[in-house]
C-alpha cells in the first residue's frame, strides 16, 4: 500500500501535523482540529495510503519554510502540493491560494471568484475541509461583516496569522 509520510511540528501558533506523498505536500493542518479523523480519512482514502511517521525532504523543506514564514521571512510558499479532495474543493482551495500575503476575503467573494455566487455556504464547507493550512491561506477568509470566522486552528489562531502578515507584532 502507498503511504504517506507524517510528522508532528510544533509551531509557536500551535501543533500541526504535516504530510507528504509521491515529493508533494498532502497535509499541514492543526493537530487538534476538531475534524481531525474525517480530514485524515478524507485523505487516507483518496490517496489508497496509510499514515506512516517517518520524514523526508518534503517534510524537511515545508518546516524549513513554515520557520520562515513565522519569523516574517518569506509570505509564498515553494512546495508542490497535492490537494486530495473533490473537483469543486480543489478549486476552492486553488482561488484560496491566489488571496494575497497580508490580505482578507469572505466567503461571498470567494464564491463569485470561483464564478457561482450561490455557493457561499459550499464554499465555507470547502475552505473548512482545506487540509494544508497556511499553505492554502483559509486564515485569510473572514466573514462578509469583517468578522473572524471558523478557523482549524481556533479564532485566536488566525487572529495571530492575520496580525504576523500584517506584521503588527513589531518586528
Amino acid at each position: 500500500m502507498n503511504q504517506i509520510n507524517i510528522q508532528f511540528y510544533k509551531t509557536p501558533y500551535g501543533a500541526l501535523i504535516l504530510g507528504s506523498h509521491n515529493k508533494s505536500l498532502c497535509l499541514c493542518d492543526w493537530r487538534f482540529r476538531k475534524m481531525r479523523s474525517a480530514v485524515d480519512q478524507r485523505i487516507a482514502r483518496y490517496l489508497q495510503a496509510q499514515f506512516v511517521e517517518k520524514d523526508d525532504q518534503v517534510l524537511k523543506d515545508t518546516r524549513r519554510q513554515l520557520e520562515e514564514y513565522f519569523s516574517y521571512r518569506r509570505k509564498q510558499f515553494e512546495i508542490p502540493l497535492l490537494m486530495a479532495g473533490t473537483d469543486f474543493q480543489k478549486r476552492v482551495w486553488s482561488e484560496l491560494g491566489t488571496i494575497s500575503y497580508g490580505t482578507t476575503s469572505s466567503y461571498r467573494e470567494l464564491a463569485e471568484r470561483i464564478g457561482n455566487k450561490k455557493a457561499v455556504r459550499a464554499v465555507a464547507t470547502a475552505n473548512g475541509a482545506n487540509a494544508l493550512s497556511i499553505l492554502i491561506p483559509c486564515h485569510r477568509i473572514i466573514g462578509s461583516s469583517g468578522d473572524l470566522v471558523g478557523y482549524a486552528g481556533g479564532l485566536n489562531t488566525k487572529r495571530k496569522l492575520l496580525l504576523l502578515e500584517q506584521n503588527l507584532f513589531g518586528i
